[in-house]
């Protein structure tokens, strides 16, 4: 190789590597953006029907399309919370204890937000 050859590739990669540096630059923001976008989290609590904090119920979070299903038994202060919920997947919410059910609630795959508040009330 003579040294005008030498040049000219050298110039043709440090070309190509100042016009790939911003890309991969972008790369990491570009995923953290989209996992923000695809995990939400639900939490709550679950209420008698005097509005007493429930200890012990259980609650459950059931994907519609999957079938498949979580459970959180309550704390001390009726409180449960589900985290890494994908969000464009719909769920049924619901609580019971010993033979009494709250309403069936849906988590819709359209409601955009990160973190929903849901409070679940026993019907006896």
């Amino acid at each position: 190789m003579t040294m005008k050859s030498i040049a000219r590739t050298l110039r043709t990669a440090l070309a190509a590597a100042a016009l790939l540096t911003p890309a991969t630059l972008l790369l990491p923001t570009a995923q953290a953006w989209g996992q923000a976008a695809t995990f939400r989290s639900v939490s709550g609590d679950v209420t008698s029907k005097s509005g007493d904090k429930v200890k012990g119920a259980v609650v459950h979070l059931k994907d519609t399309k999957s079938l498949s299903q979580r459970s959180y038994i309550t704390a001390d202060d009726g409180q449960f919370k589900f985290g890494q919920l994908s969000t464009g997947t719909d769920y049924e919410i619901w609580a019971d204890m010993n033979g009494d059910k709250s309403a069936v609630k849906t988590i819709s795959s359209f409601d955009n937000k990160s973190a929903l508040t849901i409070s679940l009330k026993m019907s006896n």
